[in-house]
């Protein structure tokens, strides 16, 4: 049995509604921003900082980057190391679903690891969100809002593993939720884990 889950995925294609329910029904834990905020406790960071630099590659330049590592780590190297010695206790234990955070990369060498992209068409995503989350936002805003947090994850993902978000090499299994229904994704899943 695969006693760690890891899910990564697209703005709005409901991989963190689906982490929820494979959790629960398998009877694991379940991660995901949480994280971040054990991370800031365990560096007595404050915590609207974290939150602030949350998912965020640092956007100095090399030569500025270089400098100011002389003098000192940026915020967001911390938070990213941090988080990763959180997620690697937590792996530790096993039994969890942890959603987000580069946790697929972070456990790549766990063996009892499961990693999951769901990903979606664009339009699938921005229908979903304005039904479920965005009512009131109009879609133009919700495809400017999804554009932004995609590229955000892209850059975050890129900047701290070397690696392309969403290229299936770094991924066991792949979900296309407006393919798949959300529910026919978790049963997947929790048969896979077994």
């Amino acid at each position: 049995m695969n006693k760690i889950i890891t899910i990564s995925r697209e703005f709005g294609a409901g991989g963190g509604e689906i982490g929820k329910r494979v959790a629960q029904i398998l009877g694991f834990e379940y991660y995901d921003k949480g994280i971040i905020l054990k991370a800031a406790s365990e560096i007595n960071m404050d915590i609207a900082k974290v939150l602030k630099n949350d998912e965020k590659a640092p956007f100095l330049s090399t030569f500025t980057q270089t400098l100011f590592d002389f003098y000192s780590t940026p915020v967001n190297e911390q938070i990213f190391e941090a988080q990763k010695s959180v997620i690697r206790k937590i792996a530790e234990h096993g039994k969890c679903v942890i959603v987000g955070r580069n946790a697929n990369r972070i456990l790549s060498q766990f063996d009892s690891a499961l990693h999951i992209f769901v990903h979606a068409d664009v339009y699938w995503r921005v229908n979903r969100l304005k039904a479920e989350k965005m009512q009131d936002v109009a879609e133009s805003k919700i495809m400017q809002e999804l554009e932004k947090v995609d590229k955000m994850r892209h850059k975050y993902c890129s900047y701290y593993t070397n690696t392309e978000f969403g290229d299936s090499r770094y991924y066991d299994v792949c979900l296309n939720t407006s393919k798949i229904s959300i529910d026919d994704c978790v049963k997947l899943i929790v048969n896979l884990s077994k």
